[in-house]
């Protein structure tokens, strides 16, 4: 654990990051599905590609180690975070499938170096002990930030009626002075491990890779998919987005924290079995609803239950070489976004003929995953990362 005198800690920094980041990335999200189908004219494969896209960054999430060669982490992930909030910006200024295709490049480039980088920073920086209750404390300040954001884009949609292109600039805006402002006012941190500057993958960490490769798998259909039935089948506009929004993060605000400490006390392997039989009921859910109210209570439902994946994170904690905590991340995330980039684009094509198929293929996914979590051990740790058998 580091200790700084001042206000001017790595845990604030983390907590600075996990503020800015809603602001650009939570207002992109929110605006994107009803951006592309109202000024672009997408249809289902057009967003398919889209999406495809702002994944291929994640899957070379690796190269980061390779970039740490020639620059501290802490100065990256503000160079990262700059590029977020650039992106979003100027996201409303090129409405048409080639310039979405080059913002979203720039935007998701920053998004996923940063999120690496944030992993790595938050594993070194905090002990095994409090790194639960901390991450989940990141999750639920991230998650009262989204709700400003969301309040501040319903009022500027509805209120102001403002055109998309004013309040990507804004929003992006307000993130992009903010990463100018850490850059000046922070120092830098020493970390207490040096860091391999290598691509590092070991055997002991296969669970950690498969449980990562299937929650990267499974988002992709709520993050693609879910948003887009609430636009296409169900009609909701902007405004109605952002609301939906607004009470996910009131969610995460009032639950977050206590989902981290509940994984502390309970262990990984019990929170994430029951993150993944609760997913497997939300995605049969959204094959089968019929109603807007349903499949917005479905959508609330799935956003808590991913809460319960920073579990995935604490079992890296315990099981890894802290030297390995910066070439894992990176690692971990290519790995995350080895399907992010095919499922959005191949499973557009499959909602063009059944919706349904989507989210019972989504349903499958997580019953592996729920299957891979019976192998992670009571007491996960180096020597004990996986349980051979179904009992330890």
């Amino acid at each position: 654990m580091i200790h700084h005198s001042s206000w001017k800690t790595p845990q604030n920094f983390l907590i600075i990051i996990s503020i800015v980041v809603p602001i650009a990335f939570s207002s992109w999200m929110a605006l994107l599905n009803n951006f592309v189908v109202e000024r672009a004219n997408f249809d289902g494969s057009d967003i398919g590609l889209l999406q495809s896209v702002r994944e291929i960054p994640g899957f070379l999430a690796f190269t980061a180690v390779f970039v740490l060669v020639f620059i501290r982490e802490q100065k990256f992930i503000l160079l990262a975070l700059g590029a977020l909030t650039l992106g979003t910006a100027i996201t409303g200024f090129f409405p048409s499938l080639f310039g979405l295709l080059c913002t979203t490049l720039l935007m998701s480039t920053g998004f996923h170096y940063l999120e690496t980088l944030k992993q790595s920073l938050s594993l070194q920086w905090l002990s095994k002990d409090e790194a639960p209750e901390m991450l989940g404390k990141f999750i639920s300040i991230g998650a009262l930030a989204s709700l400003f954001t969301y309040g501040a884009l319903w009022v500027c949609l509805e209120v102001f009626s403002l055109d998309y292109q004013w309040v990507y600039l804004i929003f992006g805006g307000v993130g992009f002075t903010l990463v100018v402002w850490m850059a000046l006012v922070f120092p830098q941190f020493q970390t207490e491990v040096q860091q391999n500057k290598k691509l590092v993958l070991r055997k002991r960490y296969w669970l950690y890779y498969a449980l990562t490769f299937m929650s990267g798998a499974r988002r992709q259909i709520f993050t693609v998919f879910a948003g887009f039935l609430m636009v296409e089948r169900f009609g909701y506009t902007a405004a109605d987005i952002t609301l939906l929004f607004l009470i996910n993060y009131l969610f995460n605000f009032l639950f977050a924290k206590k989902i981290g400490r509940y994984i502390g006390k309970v262990g990984e392997r019990k929170a994430l079995m029951f993150e993944y039989v609760g997913l497997i009921g939300v995605f049969v859910g959204y094959a089968l609803v019929q109603s807007a109210q349903w499949a917005a209570a479905l959508y609330v439902i799935d956003h808590l239950f991913f809460a319960l994946a920073l579990a995935i994170k604490t079992y890296l904690q315990k099981i890894a070489d802290p030297a390995d905590m910066a070439s894992t991340a990176g690692v971990s995330f290519t790995i995350n976004h080895i399907a992010a980039v095919f499922i959005p684009v191949s499973f557009g094509f499959i909602w063009l003929v059944s919706p349904a198929a989507v989210f019972y293929i989504g349903a499958i996914m997580a019953g592996v995953s729920l299957i891979l979590s019976l192998n992670i051990p009571a007491k996960p740790e180096e020597g004990n990362e996986v349980r051979i058998l179904f009992w330890n």
